[in-house]
This record gives C-alpha cells, sequence and structure tokens, in this order.
C-alpha cells in the first residue's frame, strides 16, 4: 500500500494539501492527521482517494507512539509525506503564558521531527517530504519571537535532512510562505501587536507551487516575487539588527 501522509489535516493548508494530493497524484490511501477525528471526517466526501482520518495530537508524546504502532501494523510505503501542524502566537514573550509558547516548540520542531525520524523507513527513493516553514524562518522577528525560531529550525533541520537522504533517493522540500489567509491567525492574534501586514497569499496558491517545486526537486518553495526579493536581496545581504529594527517600525514598535 503507497500512502500520503499529512499532518494538521482538518483545515486551512493542510486541508488544502489533502485536496491537491487527491486531484495530483495516485496514492492508495492518504492518511490524514489532526486533533479532530470529525473534522478529518468531513474530508472524505471531497476526495476520490480513500483517506485514513488518524485523530492524534502530535503535541502529546504518546501520539509518536499511536502513529509508530500503526505503521508498523499497516507496513506503507509513504510515498509523500506533509508535516503541516504547527501553530504561532504574536505578542511580546514576557506577556504571553509561558505553557503555551513552549507548545510552539512541541508542535512545530518536536513533533516535525519525530514524525520525519519515525516514517522514514518506510520510505523509499523517490519519496518525497515537505515540511511547512515561513517567511519567518529566514531571520529573528520581534513579537512573533518563539514563532519564527521555530520555523527556522524547521527550514534548518529539513536542509540537513534532505542533504543526508540524497543519497537515498528521498527528496526533502521546505515551504516558506509569506502571510496565508488561514484560521492560524484565530489562534495567533490575540491583540493589536501586529499591525502591519504587506501582502496576503491564499493557501491554494501556496500549495500549488509547493508541489510544482517538489516536482522539480526544489529544496525551497516560496510563493510569491515580494517574498522571494525579501529573502534573497534583503534579508541574506542587510544585518540582522538593520532588518529587526526594520520589521518593529512597521509594527509601530521601538
Amino acid at each position: 500500500m503507497r500512502i500520503a501522509v499529512v499532518t494538521g489535516a482538518s483545515s486551512g493548508m493542510g486541508r488544502e494539501y489533502v485536496f491537491a494530493i487527491d486531484r495530483e497524484f495516485d496514492f492508495d490511501e492518504i492518511w490524514v492527521i489532526a486533533r479532530r477525528k470529525d473534522r478529518l471526517c468531513e474530508l472524505q466526501p471531497q476526495c476520490k482517494t480513500k483517506l485514513r482520518p488518524i485523530a492524534i495530537d502530535l503535541s502529546k508524546q504518546e501520539s509518536f507512539d499511536e502513529y509508530k504502532e500503526l505503521l508498523e501494523s499497516q507496513k506503507p510505503q509513504i510515498g509523500l509525506l506533509i508535516n503541516n501542524a504547527g501553530y504561532g502566537l504574536f505578542g511580546a514573550c514576557a506577556d504571553m503564558d509561558v505553557a503555551n509558547q513552549l507548545g510552539i516548540i512541541e508542535l512545530n520542531d518536536k513533533a516535525l521531527t519525530a514524525v520525519c525520524l519515525i516514517s522514514l523507513p518506510y520510505m523509499q527513493s523517490g519519496d518525497s517530504i515537505i515540511n511547512m516553514g515561513s517567511n519567518s524562518s529566514w531571520q529573528p522577528v520581534p513579537y512573533l519571537a518563539v514563532y519564527a525560531a521555530s520555523k527556522a529550525y524547521v527550514l534548518s533541520f529539513s536542509r540537513a535532512l534532505g542533504r543526508e537522504l540524497r543519497q537515498k533517493g528521498i527528496h526533502v522540500m521546505c515551504v516558506c510562505p509569506g502571510w496565508i489567509k488561514t484560521d492560524f491567525f484565530d489562534r495567533a492574534v490575540h491583540d493589536d501587536t501586529i499591525k502591519y501586514y504587506d501582502r496576503w497569499y491564499q493557501p491554494q496558491d501556496v500549495v500549488r507551487l509547493a508541489l510544482k517545486d517538489l516536482k522539480r526537486k526544489k529544496a525551497v518553495s516560496i510563493l510569491g516575487l515580494p517574498v522571494k526579493l525579501q529573502v534573497r536581496l534583503l534579508v541574506k545581504h542587510l544585518p540582522t539588527s538593520f532588518i529587526m529594527n526594520a520589521w518593529c517600525r512597521q509594527q509601530g514598535k521601538k
């Protein structure tokens, strides 16, 4: 049985990945992972590929054991793994709950790493991994400090893992989009700390380019010329302090 696995599949970017995989690939099953089984089951009527809903909370250690045991019992080949589960919080670190901020690291980094490593024994040459980074992966971002740092880890880990797996024929790509209109912001935004959003993108557009870039064997996928210019020209060549100062001025911060 050849499958795709999508974490954070119940809404937003994850849901769009499921629909795109259903349209563009030929898998026996798509394993969809999220906390809410009812939201996962709602996806099946919209897909022709059989979906296997896996209701686990990847912020909890025991979820890794459940996922590993399921793989051991089914022994599938994972043709495509998409690590999309994650969240962020906007605000000053000192003003936000410590446990919630540590949870960002648990889900964005620890869970992503665990799912990658647990999945690898079931992957072979020609298979692929997509890890969701962010435009914040490229630089420190005040008032998104923990989230940006967590996404910097995702970018670094993805690049290094991709190099290690190259000799096995397994491709790893990190997707680093700008601002995307999803329900991510329902959790991330709880005040007006972040006021300035330069440009919005649709999740369908991010996913469309990501799958196109995956076929091109790109290491990083970035949607939008402004975001690409920011990464390749500004962030790459200007001092970190300059970038942070510019960001803070945009947000009305000192």
